[in-house]
């Protein structure tokens, strides 16, 4: 098979997360990923005793869930994506804000699904494709305009549908994902870019543009936000679309889909036996 893409640069995204670690960090988005992470776990009836936390950038995650599981460790996502979970070691696995930026997803999913015992759970959250639409129009619309091209500037991400689609091809079992879109309002897009900063997300792609920004093309950037996307009281929107995904491990014990032909009745018979009493078909 062919080797995947490589979109990011891993090693500048470490530091930059270290560097957002070590001043002020702005965690509103982790915050509530981690509220929701505890909320749905204690809503699955199972006692987890050796899960682990791929990925996520801060020691918050486990530190909600301390009490909650038993042995949680923390696993780093290496340069080379290879990760080293021994083969049916796991019984749950979680990870916040994290698989947005590895350049193998199918891959990695693929490696948890390994690493996860028979009805093993993961649960995870990424960001999806509509994460910062306004600021990569934005960007676009004033490079256009200044520079005459344009350069990538916020990381591609997979839509719902397709990470639904990664869960099955990695080989999990009642796949489910759904989208938390969250609007964070800001006076403008220099601020927004310093949460960016602060969040340690700032452009990581292996093809991002090396040379520093031209003011001219900032400043039409940020007027452009304003022209665009900004509420009656002037102050700005930025998306943030969270993409929820969990899958089992397959185990007998699960619900199984019906075999093809096995129905009992079909839905002709039951449209036409609706329609003869008189009422819609459910």
């Amino acid at each position: 098979m062919a080797a995947a893409p490589l979109l990011f640069d891993r090693v500048q995204l470490r530091r930059r997360l270290e560097r957002a670690a070590a001043r002020d960090p702005a965690t509103f988005l982790l915050d509530r990923v981690t509220e929701e992470m505890t909320d749905r776990l204690h809503a699955v009836l199972r006692d987890f005793s050796c899960a682990a936390d791929l990925g996520t950038p801060t020691a918050q995650l486990r530190t909600a869930l301390a009490g909650q599981l038993g042995a949680l460790q923390a696993v780093e996502v290496p340069d080379d994506e290879h990760l080293r979970l021994a083969p049916q070691s796991l019984d749950l696995v979680v990870s916040a804000l994290a698989l947005q930026f590895v350049n193998d997803l199918p891959g990695v999913l693929a490696q948890l699904r390994r690493a996860l015992k028979p009805d093993g759970l993961l649960l995870a959250v990424l960001t999806g494709g509509d994460t910062l639409t306004e600021l990569r129009q934005a960007f676009a619309a004033a490079e256009a305009e200044i520079e005459g091209g344009v350069s990538p500037r916020v990381a591609p991400a997979a839509d719902l549908r397709d990470l639904g689609a990664l869960l099955q091809r990695a080989g999990f079992a009642l796949p489910v994902t759904d989208v938390d879109r969250v609007v964070v309002r800001y006076d403008h897009a220099f601020a927004l870019m310093q949460d960016l900063r602060r969040m340690g997300a700032t452009n990581v792609l292996v093809e991002r543009r090396r040379q520093p920004l031209r003011r001219a093309t900032l400043t039409r950037m940020a007027q452009l936000y304003a022209e665009r996307f900004s509420d009656a009281d002037g102050r700005i929107r930025a998306t943030f679309e969270l993409v929820w995904l969990s899958g089992w491990a397959p185990h007998d014990s699960q619900q199984q889909p019906l075999k093809p032909g096995s129905a009992q009745a079909s839905l002709e018979q039951a449209v036409k036996g609706a329609s003869e009493q008189g009422r819609p078909p459910r």
